[in-house]
């Protein structure tokens, strides 16, 4: 494992917990459904955004062409993946050795350059990241305030950052870990509610590092459609930042 510096912000219990589940990542009906279901509708907000932010490519498959992007807390890859085919030179983080070790052995199978490490974001000495992606991962981390002004430092001047995490409301705390984590397919102990950040809290920690909030949507959950992007964040929401103008 790599050896982590007195500011790391990896709690090491969180990163046991996900990297037992490395296996069993890339599996749809597994212990990382719900990440699976989520995928496709960040996908989209991430998809907005770089158009938004790049115009000029919004019809092209490869609209991060010629651009680095960085994934911290990876996972086995279900988002660096993605971020690859659109172009980008995709460097994943994460704090699991054994879930770099799939996501490496997955991107081979799937003819995939992608450089994973098993490196918290302090130590990554590459910076200037034209996009830099965290998704559900800020919730994990040991001091989120630290958390985000190291991501802020990876990112070049006019680069884009998208964050996705739970909101701290009752209803979050209903659906993600009352209701997920008994039969909505969440492994138990995923989630410690009290660590859910609120948006605005969030929006603070970012002006903190920085950096400025230029788009929020709400993902929520509809029994008829699946996960959705939509204006009540309440369960769960996705940021859009990038460094202040000077």
């Amino acid at each position: 494992m790599t050896t982590q510096n007195a500011t790391a912000t990896i709690d090491p219990r969180e990163a046991a917990h996900f990297g037992e589940m490395a296996a069993d990542w890339w599996n749809p009906a597994g212990s990382s459904a719900m990440l699976h279901k989520l995928n496709p509708v960040r996908l989209r907000y991430i998809r907005a955004a770089i158009d938004r932010h790049w115009p000029g490519n919004a019809h092209g498959f490869r609209p991060l062409a010629g651009r680095r992007a960085l994934d911290v807390g990876c996972g086995a890859g279900l988002l660096a993946e993605p971020l690859a085919r659109l172009g980008a030179a995709v460097t994943g983080l994460d704090a699991a050795p054994e879930n770099i070790a799939v996501a490496a052995a997955h991107a081979v199978g799937q003819q995939l350059s992608i450089d994973y490490r098993a490196t918290p974001v302090e130590d990554l000495a590459d910076s200037g990241f034209d996009l830099v992606t965290s998704m559900e991962v800020i919730e994990h981390v040991a001091d989120p305030a630290a958390f985000v002004r190291a991501l802020a430092g990876k990112l070049a001047p006019d680069g884009l950052m998208i964050l996705s995490t739970p909101n701290r409301t009752p209803l979050s705390r209903l659906a993600m870990i009352t209701i997920g984590e008994s039969v909505g397919g969440i492994p138990k102990g995923t989630h410690d509610w009290r660590k859910f950040l609120t948006p605005d809290e969030l929006t603070v920690l970012l002006d903190q590092a920085g950096l400025e909030v230029t788009d929020s949507s709400g993902l929520s959950f509809d029994p008829r459609s699946g996960f959705t992007l939509s204006a009540n964040s309440a369960i769960n929401y996705l940021l859009t930042a990038r460094h202040k103008a000077r």
